[in-house]
């Protein structure tokens, strides 16, 4: 996983724009579930904000309000996140044993990297995400009724190379019990589900 998304970094953000290689994908109501997405994000008080495996920040981590450090594992996500959001901090490091001390973040936000986890991680990162802050916002996929549960994708980058990543596919009554609680601040008719967890 943490090579794919570091091979895929110059080109992650084709996926939210609908550019390169997801040119032709049909994604009806995309744009516009994007936009509440953002709204979404940008509505969130401001404050001290862990926002890990924060990839690119194009999309989400600049919405942020309040100080903010973003955290991933790929240096080539960070690169462009630093250009991306000059204002915020950025930090290589691994989500799983996070390099801060406990209590020093009043949230911890993830987007679509929660969806990525199996099941012993999960517990790794729910661990110190509540270790290092005392609310988690996660943002992943709502499930359809044409989704599974969880299932592993094939992909492949620009460059040919082909890789396997774990996915999973939110409800999210399911993802609330599953984080002992918490309320859903979104949930789009096809796409995007978010919610906060204390």
């Amino acid at each position: 996983m943490k090579a794919y998304y570091h091979a895929r970094a110059r080109e992650y953000d084709d996926w939210w724009l609908g550019e390169g290689m997801y040119a032709d994908r049909d994604r009806p109501g995309w744009e516009e579930e994007l936009a509440q997405l953002v709204e979404v994000v940008a509505w969130l008080p401001p404050v001290r904000t862990l926002d890990v495996g924060c990839g690119t920040g194009r999309f989400l981590t600049q919405h942020l309000r309040g100080e903010v450090v973003g955290l991933d594992q790929s240096e080539a996500m960070l690169e462009i996140a630093r250009e991306v959001v000059p204002e915020a901090t950025f930090v290589q490091g691994d989500a799983l044993e996070l390099p801060f001390t406990d209590g020093e973040f009043e949230r911890v936000f993830t987007s679509y990297f929660y969806c990525h986890l199996e099941e012993s991680d999960r517990f790794r990162f729910l661990s110190e995400a509540r270790r290092v802050a005392a609310e988690l916002v996660i943002v992943g996929t709502r499930r359809r009724r044409d989704l599974p549960p969880s299932r592993w994708e094939q992909r492949i980058l620009s460059d040919g190379s082909h890789w396997t990543v774990f996915k999973r596919y939110f409800n999210p009554s399911e993802l609330l019990a599953e984080l002992g609680g918490g309320e859903v601040l979104h949930e789009g008719k096809r796409y995007f589900l978010v919610v906060r967890s204390p």
